[in-house]
C-alpha cells in the first residue's frame, strides 16, 4: 500500500480517504483475473502503479461536469481511478470487449462505486439518448478517426479528451479541416519520462 500512497502524492492532487487503499485493491483484482483472462499487458506491480493508476490520475484536471465517457476503457483506464477520487462524477465506461467490460463492472462493485456505469458497446454504435460533458479516449485511434468514432458524444460546450503518447503533430495536422479546435497539454507522469505524455483537447468550433 505504501508504494501507492507515495506514488499518487507525487501529482500533487488532494484525495478522498481510503484512496490508495481502493487503488490497491483495484490492482489486486486486475492481477487475479489478468492470470486467468488477459486484460492488460502490462504484467509487474510497479509499472501497473505508473502506467494504469499515474496515467489515469494526472488527467484528472482536465474534467469538465459531471458526465464522463471514457471510450475503449480496456480494462478500466483511465475511467476507475478517476471515479475512484471523482465520487461526485458520474462516469460511464465504455468498451467493445465483453471480458473487459465484465471486469470493469466487477471491480466498480466490489469497490463499491456507484458513480460507474459499465456499458459494452463500440463508440460509433453507442447510443445513450444523451452527451456528455467531458469525453475521454485513451490511445484508442488518431485524432480524425476519434471524432468520427466518439465526437458526437461530446456535448455543444463540453471537450473530447484524446490521451496520447509523444506530441501527436501528423494527427494534428489531418484536424486543420474538420470543425473541431485544439490545445495539447504535456502531461508529467511520475516515473514516465518527460514528454511522453500528452492530451489534445478537442471542442467543438
Amino acid at each position: 500500500m505504501h508504494d501507492i500512497e507515495s506514488a499518487i502524492q507525487q501529482l500533487d492532487q488532494t484525495y478522498p480517504d481510503g484512496t490508495a487503499v481502493k487503488l490497491g485493491a483495484l490492482l489486486d483484482e486486475l492481477e487475479k483475473w489478468n492470470r486467468r483472462v488477459n486484460l492488460t499487458a502490462i504484467r509487474e506491480r510497479r509499472e501497473m502503479v505508473t502506467a494504469h493508476l499515474l496515467d489515469s490520475l494526472v488527467v484528472r484536471p482536465l474534467l469538465e461536469g459531471r458526465a464522463i465517457l471514457d471510450v475503449g476503457t480496456g480494462a478500466g483506464f483511465p475511467g476507475l481511478p478517476l471515479a475512484i477520487v471523482e465520487p461526485d462524477r458520474h462516469f460511464t465506461l465504455l468498451d467493445s470487449s465483453n471480458k473487459k467490460i465484465m471486469f470493469v463492472e466487477h471491480a466498480a462493485g466490489l469497490l463499491g462505486l456507484g458513480n460507474v456505469t459499465a456499458v459494452k458497446a463500440r463508440g460509433e454504435d453507442y447510443a445513450p439518448g444523451r452527451r456528455f460533458d467531458t469525453v475521454i479516449a485513451r490511445a484508442l485511434a488518431a485524432l480524425p478517426r476519434l471524432v468520427e468514432i466518439a465526437g458526437h458524444h461530446v456535448r455543444e460546450d463540453g471537450v473530447f479528451v484524446a490521451l496520447k503518447g509523444r506530441y501527436p503533430a501528423e494527427e494534428l495536422e489531418q484536424m486543420s479541416n474538420k470543425p473541431w479546435r485544439y490545445a495539447v497539454v504535456e502531461l508529467n507522469v511520475p516515473g514516465l519520462e518527460q514528454g511522453s505524455r500528452h492530451a489534445v483537447l478537442l471542442r467543438r468550433v
